[in-house]
Order: C-alpha cells, then structure tokens, then sequence
C-alpha cells in the first residue's frame, strides 16, 4: 500500500420453507475449527482447521442498484476433524450453503464470522468443497472492501480487509490459495481482475470476463474494478503480457504506466525474476487515500506518480509473493517498498545522491521524538501504516551500508526468493541477514527495529559508507 500523505457455512436447514436454526460454534469442542488465527493485530481474522487451496468465484453486479448475486466454491482441506467451522464473509444475504454438495446449517456472527456446520462432519486430510450463494445490495466505503466510482462503476480495495466484502474465504496472510473469477455485468461495462484474463464475452445485454490467478494469493490482494475501463496493453521483452485498464478521468496517467516493462526491469535486477504470469494496472478516478498491491495489477489511485507505480511494483515480491506471517512483521511489505521507490530507483535511475538525502532526513528529524515514537517492527495495531514509510527507508539504507552494497543485495535477493509463494517474519528476516554479514547486528537492530526513540548515532551513521 501507498498513502497518499498529502491527505492524511451454517444457521438453517437449506431445505426449501426451512427456518434457520443457529448453529453456534463452541470453541472448546475439539472438532471445531477455531473462528481466529490469533494475529496480534487481528486475532479473529483467518480460521482454524483447513487449508483452502482454490477459490472459484462467480458475481454479477449491476452497478446502477450496486446489486451482487454471487456464488463462491472454495476448495480446501481439512487439518482436523470438523463438525463446525467457520469462514470470512461481510458481504450480502446468504441464502444458501452446501458442503460436498449436501445442504449444511450456516450462521453469521461478529463482523465477518460465517459459521458453517456441514451435514457430515469432515474428516482431517481429506479434501472438501463448499458453495455459498448471496445476493443483495453491496454498501460502498472509503477503502475497506467497495467503493462506488464517478463514472457509476465499482471496484473493491483495502488493507488488510476488503476481500470478505465480496466472497467468503479464510481471510489471513497464512493461507495462501488460488483464484479464480467469472464477472458478469451490463454489456458497456469492462471488468478488471489479477492475473490472465481468459474470456471476455458479450451475450445479449451482458459482458462475462473471466480471470484466473495461478499463483497463490491472500484475500485483501485480490479484487474486482467495473467500469468505462480504456486499456493499455504492453509486452516486456521475455513475453509477459501486460495489460492495464483506466477508468476515464485516469486515462492521463497512461504514461506513467507506458514505463511498467522498465520497471520491472529495474526489480528484477533487484530481487530476482518477476514472480508472476501477468502485470498490469488498474487505474481507478475514484479519490482514494491508498494505492493498493493487488496481485499482478495495483489499484491506483488518481494522484498516482512514478514513484507510487515502483513502490506498488515493489510489493509484487514484498508482500505478494512472500507475505507476512502476521501483520507485525508489516516493515517486509513497505520498509522495502518505501526504499525501493525512494532510494534505489532515485540512486540508479535519476542519479540522485541517496547518502545525501539519508543524511538530511536524518538531520531534520534527528531532535523530533514524534519521527522514532513508533517502532519499525511491531509498530502496534493501528499504526502498521505509519512508520514503516518514512522510517523505513532510513532503516534499510543504514544497514545497507553497515552490510555493504554486494552482501545486502544479494541477501535481500536471497530472502525474498527462498520465500516465494510462501510467508516470512521480521525475526526471520532478522536472523538471515545476521547470516550474511560478519558485523554484529544484534544492537543494530535494537536499535532501528525495537526502540522508539532515536538510534545512537554509532547506528544511524554505521562507520564509512562502503559502496
């Protein structure tokens, strides 16, 4: 995510004429799944007791009633025996569930708790499926899951929660899955999505796109943009298509985007080859205070600039591919791509002096306890976006050169690929890089990562610059 700092399954029988009948979840029953992974930040987030491995999902939505009839297949596996379990879901009415294609009782509770209770229970290693289907109006919001366009359109966006205002899933970095999307809408609408695009058919009055994500994905990088989409298609040199779309008061950022294949050019000699099929942008004229990584193709906001494209780019490896385990470990994601944007693509590609600006920073906040008063790891609930943009530049930059230019490249290489399609910590991050450097980094990293106060000046300028 990039701020734009200049704003600051289930209740009831499923059987025709049945009457719900709840079905609370007891969480000291051993074959119920647990309603929370137990995040620091968010602990109900997530479920306990499977591990989905793909999600089909099929929408249609009109966007002059902001209706949404969907119907969601997950496909997952159970890691222990399972009377009850739960998935994420904040989005319309439910009318119906099925697990294995048997009717199951379903209730919601909390703010995003689906209790589902199948008609067989499940038994732990073997593969399971279910259906939820929904319909209703959809309420927009200001970056938490839709919100409405100017145009009339809609697109879904926010961090960490946006995805369960759409379709049911296990809503947590840990469980990984992929995705698919089938969309229909009135036939002068266009649709964007992650991933390939693999149809785009017109019947009658209404426009069907499918989408599909190969590569495993979490629930907030996903999402779905309808609108007057203009499209910009581009191939990079070794064949990867790229294809981004713009709502129409954003068709002026279009060359912006024009520079996609160089940059990805510039990460890939970074952080190794790009680690996904497709790439793009949606480009969205709605105001908005974020721009979003979503897999594959960032929803950007209209006050988008170059060095919000490197930073959202950034994120495919730092954030999409590897993710965080828990949303502490936040500094992976934008530390990196706060850096990348604003030091690396200014030092190799404007010829800026990074030393200079890392040293100015330094001296204009080196009295202001504000600046340091939210640490860079575990910066507490509330705060995962605050620190990591403007203190976690000055962080990397300072190990860099504590490490030295070909040791802390070719770590931060090394990390972020032995973490592809999987999950990473700052402790692990911690621990790697103390492996690849004979400095003892132990205080270092007090230093920049623990405290809340500002580093001793043995750590903010560590030795001579070694280049």
């Amino acid at each position: 995510m990039r701020r734009n700092w200049r704003y600051m399954v289930v209740g009831a029988v499923l059987l025709a004429g049945a009457n719900a009948a709840p079905a609370q979840a007891d969480s000291n029953d051993p074959f119920t799944g647990a309603p929370g992974v137990g995040d620091p930040y968010y602990p109900m987030d997530g479920n306990g007791g499977y591990d989905a491995g793909h999600y089909d999902v099929t929408i249609s939505y009109d966007p002059p009633t902001h209706k949404l009839t969907g119907s969601t297949r997950i496909d997952a596996v159970a890691t222990q025996a399972l009377r009850t379990f739960d998935l994420d879901y904040s989005g319309p009415a439910i009318s119906k569930v099925t697990v294995n294609n048997l009717p199951a009782w379903f209730d919601r509770t909390g703010e995003h708790e689906l209790v589902v209770t199948p008609m067989i229970p499940l038994l732990p290693g073997l593969p399971f499926t279910v259906q939820v289907e929904y319909t209703g109006e959809v309420t927009g919001t200001d970056g938490e899951g839709w919100v409405f366009s100017p145009s009339g359109g809609a697109f879904v966006a926010g961090e960490p929660h946006s995805a369960s205002a759409w379709y049911p899933n296990n809503d947590t970095p840990l469980d990984k899955a992929t995705f698919t999307l089938h969309a229909t809408v009135p036939a002068e609408w266009e649709v964007m999505s992650g991933g390939d695009k693999v149809s785009d058919t017109v019947q009658g009055g209404n426009r069907t796109v499918s989408w599909e994500l190969r590569q495993p994905v979490i629930g907030y990088l996903t999402t779905i943009a309808i609108d007057k989409f203009q499209f910009l298609e581009q191939r990079r040199a070794n064949g990867t298509q790229l294809l981004s779309g713009f709502a129409p008061d954003a068709v002026k950022l279009e060359d912006i985007e024009s520079r996609l294949p160089e940059i990805l050019d510039f990460q890939e000699e970074l952080y190794g080859p790009y680690p996904f099929d497709t790439a793009g942008g949606i480009f969205v004229d709605t105001e908005l205070q974020f721009s979003l990584e979503t897999q594959t193709r960032p929803v950007y906001a209209p006050w988008t600039d170059l060095n919000t494209v490197v930073h959202e780019i950034t994120h495919q490896w730092w954030g999409d591919s590897m993710s965080v385990k828990q949303w502490p470990d936040v500094c992976l994601n934008e530390c990196f791509a706060s850096y990348t944007a604003d030091y690396l693509w200014a030092e190799r590609k404007e010829g800026k002096d990074v030393d200079a600006m890392y040293r100015d920073t330094i001296a204009k906040y080196r009295d202001d306890p504000r600046f340091w008063e939210i640490a860079l790891q575990n910066p507490g609930v509330g705060n995962e976006f605050t620190s990591v943009y403007y203190r976690g530049p000055l962080f990397l930059h300072a190990l860099r050169r504590t490490m030295g230019d070909e040791a802390f490249f070719t770590a931060v290489r090394d990390f972020v690929t032995a973490h592809k399609y999987g999950n990473a910590s700052m402790p692990e991050f911690r621990q790697f890089i103390q492996s690849r450097t004979p400095h003892d980094l132990s205080g270092f990293f007090t230093a920049w990562l623990d405290r809340t106060d500002r580093p001793a000046d043995e750590f903010l300028y560590p030795g001579p610059l070694r280049s």
